[in-house]
């Protein structure tokens, strides 16, 4: 999964594993072999060298990739409230439950 997430990020700054291992320190080889998941759990110093060489946190190149969700239609959210009435949720509960959302 992470290799995955290296390769990604290397392509999309536009690097060769060339590029990312004279950046990082990091040998193309050991690169390669994590991109394609056969080696799978870098050291944290890798990890971190990996990270400075692609400009991003640590966090970032860890963290798993959140997809963005397409926002619902009128009529998504019609259906919604339509069964949050029918399973008896009145109207001040439902900005109830918005309300503890957004904090």
């Amino acid at each position: 999964m992470l290799g995955k997430r290296v390769r990604k990020l290397r392509l999309e700054k536009g690097l060769s594993l060339s590029e990312l291992s004279q950046a990082s320190g990091v040998a193309k080889s050991y690169l390669s072999t994590l991109e394609r998941d056969i080696q799978s759990n870098p050291s944290v110093q890798l990890a971190v060298k990996i990270a400075a060489a692609l400009d991003i946190s640590l966090e970032q190149l860890v963290q798993p990739e959140v997809k963005q969700q397409a926002p619902l239609s009128r009529q998504d959210w019609y259906e919604l409230f339509e069964e949050a009435a029918n399973a008896g949720i009145s109207r001040e509960e439902l900005k109830r439950m918005i309300e503890l959302q957004k904090r």
